[in-house]
This record gives C-alpha cells, structure tokens and sequence, in this order.
C-alpha cells in the first residue's frame, strides 16, 4: 500500500494499525444544515470518519457532496459516496474533481442500487460505468492528473479510494477476486454490507489473507443493531445485498417487545466482538439508521468511544 497521501485522520488511523470505525450518515430530506449536523453530533465524537450516503437504496436525498461539506466544515473527517446509478462518466469526473477542491478526499466508489428499489422507480438508470471504472477513472485522475479523454488538469485532485465488499451472497467464491480486481484498479479501502453471517465472513476473509489482500487494501465490516425481528426480515428481503441468518431473526422474535432493542444491541455487541478477532480486518463501519444512539451505545459496550479529535 502506498504511504499517506491525504494527511486525512481517517487514512492514518488505518496506516496506524489502529481498529478503526467509520459510521455511515445517511443524509436528510432537508436543506437544513442543521438536520445534517444532528445525527452526525452523536455519532461522530467517536468515529474516524463518518461515510454519507449516495441516494442510498435509490432514494432522493440531500446530495453527498454537500452533506460532506457541511460536517467537513464542521471539523468531521468525511467519506464521500459516489454512485454510478445517476450520473455519466463527464459528471462523475466533474463531481471528483470537485469533491477534491472541497477538500473531499476520502471517496468510497459504488456502482450503486438499482433504481426500482427506491421511491423513484421511473427514473432514467444511467451506470455509464461500473464501480471498478470509477475506481480506476479517480486513481488516473489523481496519478496521472488527466480526464478519461486525455486532457490534462492543471492541478491533480487528492484521493484516499475506497470500494464496496459484500461476503454475504453468492457467488461466495466469487467476492475475494472481484475485491482483487477493484485494488487493481486503486481501491485502497473497503467497506463491507451488514454482517449477521461471522461464519461467512471468517471464510471470505481467509481466502482474502490467502490471496494477501488484507496487505493492499485495509477492509472494514459493516455492523447495525436490529430493532425487532420485523426490521430483520425487512432488511434481508427487501434491501439489496443483506444477509440475516434465521436463527437471528428468530432470536429476534424470543425476545419480549419491551427488550427487542436491547437484545438488537446485544447481538450487534458480540458481532463486533468476533470481527474484532479475524485477521485482515482493520476496522468497523457502523450503520444505524436513524438508531444513531443506539449506535453509540453499541460502541461503548465494545470498548470504541475514544473521542477523536473534532478539528
């Protein structure tokens, strides 16, 4: 892996060695910098860096570049999402370049859901390119300062690249190369879909050290707390790419309504605690959606609140 380039508190957290946690922020329906500012205060004293969202689940939203802005203002150290679902190959490029000159550094490259899974099932789908494209398009943009078209830029952006893992779904075999593929291309980090399988990513992640990914690449496992076995078989059957065992959710439905969120915390408790253990990971990635202190209460139990430096 390359030295620090970015001199960002997210990327040296990692090249420390340190377990380090990331918490993803989905942006609000509000023009309000201050709806921004809320969930992220909660959260973000603890995080390395707190990721925002891309029309996540292809759902319309407060754009991810200008939610980064306003908690990068804020002193946040932020993880820029960029999907490929809604734009071409000119504006995603316009958009890093962009991205860059705000001080965006950190950017997570994903090819993003499709558009019939959100509240705008009529919307044009462009994917002009794929996740592995845009990937490699920022890395030329940044090592080589051109445009995919050969023209030079006068000044090369700065980019820590990241990339999306999911272990959870088949083809199993499939999940290490296609992460190979994406460091070759010049991902440097990855963030993983929700883990409720540890057996399942204890296998990905053997074969991801066998092939000594985990040396060119820092890889993060997504983790949530579940509110109620509803919310489970929600989640793993209708959200794209989420994997929960059935002995999870009925784990879930034992438990009596008054405790469902305790329990829900719990089981996210000791997920993290085995991911902790595994080789190759170097980190957590907290989903909470709209459960931002059950997040944090999460963190504590796992012994992850030191406060990182607000700047």
């Amino acid at each position: 892996m390359n030295k620090n380039r970015t001199n960002g508190r997210f990327e040296s957290a990692l090249r420390s060695g340190k377990f380090v946690v990331a918490a993803e922020i989905s942006p609000p329906d509000s023009a309000n910098p201050q709806d921004v500012l809320k969930a992220a205060n909660i959260l973000g004293p603890y995080a390395d860096a707190l990721n925002v969202t891309d029309g996540s689940g292809a759902n319309c939203h407060i754009s991810s570049v200008a939610t980064c802005t306003i908690l990068s203002n804020a002193g946040y150290e932020v993880i820029f999402q960029m999907s490929c679902r809604d734009r071409n190959r000119i504006a995603m490029q316009g958009e890093l370049l962009g991205a860059s000159a705000l001080g965006l550094y950190n950017v997570l490259c994903i090819t993003g859901d499709d558009v019939t899974t959100g509240d705008h099932p009529q919307a044009k789908r462009v994917f002009d390119m794929d996740s592995i494209q845009l990937i490699q398009t920022a890395r030329i943009m940044r090592d080589d300062g051109i445009f995919l078209s050969g023209r030079k830029l006068s000044a090369k952006p700065t980019f820590f690249l990241g990339g999306a893992d999911n272990p959870f779904v088949e083809p199993f075999e499939f999940r290490p190369y296609r992460l190979a593929k994406k460091i070759e291309a010049g991902a440097e980090f990855f963030q993983s879909q929700y883990c409720f399988d540890v057996g399942r990513l204890k296998s990905h992640m053997q074969k991801v050290c066998d092939l000594g990914l985990h040396e060119k690449s820092f890889i993060l496992i997504g983790v949530g707390p579940l509110r109620s076995e509803k919310t489970a078989e929600f989640m793993r059957t209708k959200v794209p790419g989420v994997y929960i065992p059935d002995e999870i959710v009925e784990r879930m439905r034992k438990t009596p309504s008054e405790k469902k969120r305790e329990e829900g915390k719990k089981i996210c408790a000791e997920i993290i605690q085995q991911i902790k253990e595994i080789k190759g990971v170097a980190g957590i990635h907290m989903m909470a959606y709209k459960q931002e202190e059950s997040g944090a209460e999460i963190l504590e139990m796992v012994g992850l609140t030191e406060k990182k430096k607000i700047e």
